[in-house]
């Protein structure tokens, strides 16, 4: 990977073929981290697909500074991260009036405790969850358990120390444990 970001910043001075080239190889090797980031903070396919070409179309604007990047998968990630962000405070917002709907059919079911964490509506009912956490605590679990990245690499992509993105991982856990168990019980949120 540190020969791709060479490449290219080497032939960024230049504006040739080869600049292209770089350019070309270094979206294929990340297209899926960058999506994957986008589609997490946009829940949208479309939406993050947008946020991808955007986030490419910055990393060929900004490529100069490729001399000076030392983790290119974190760099990508920064961007992509706020990319989608920007995405997410132009969108409209989503109703959540299907919550109680969902809770609602997940305590008709009388299934055991098993058969509920594996339904789809449970995985429904934990991504409206998540998605009403403060964005504080949001992100960072998002980037942590679906990106599967790295508390170095989250605090990087989110620009805060390495301790508070582990604080804030375990708060954002904590709490939705807490609202699940709450629903799950039967009482209001």
């Amino acid at each position: 990977m540190l020969e791709q970001v060479a490449l290219i910043a080497s032939t960024a001075e230049a504006g040739t073929e080869a600049t292209e080239e770089a350019l070309d190889i270094l979206v294929r090797a990340h297209t899926r981290l960058v999506f994957q980031i986008s589609y997490s903070v946009l829940r949208n396919h479309h939406d993050a697909e947008d946020a991808t070409q955007e986030t490419f179309l910055r990393v060929m604007r900004y490529r100069r500074q490729l001399n000076d990047v030392r983790d290119i998968r974190a760099w990508l990630a920064r961007i992509a991260w706020r990319v989608a962000a920007e995405h997410r405070r132009s969108a409209p917002l989503r109703d959540d009036a299907g919550l109680e709907a969902s809770l609602e059919q997940l305590r008709s079911q009388a299934a055991g405790a098993e058969q509920v964490a594996i339904g789809a509506q449970m995985l429904e009912l934990t991504e409206r969850l998540i998605a009403r956490l403060p964005s504080d605590l949001r992100d960072p679990l998002i980037l942590s358990t679906i990106e599967d990245m790295t508390s170095g690499e989250i605090a990087a992509v989110l620009e805060i120390p390495e301790a508070s993105v582990r604080t804030r991982i375990y708060r954002a856990r904590r709490l939705l444990k807490e609202k699940l168990t709450s629903l799950l019980e039967g009482k209001a949120l």
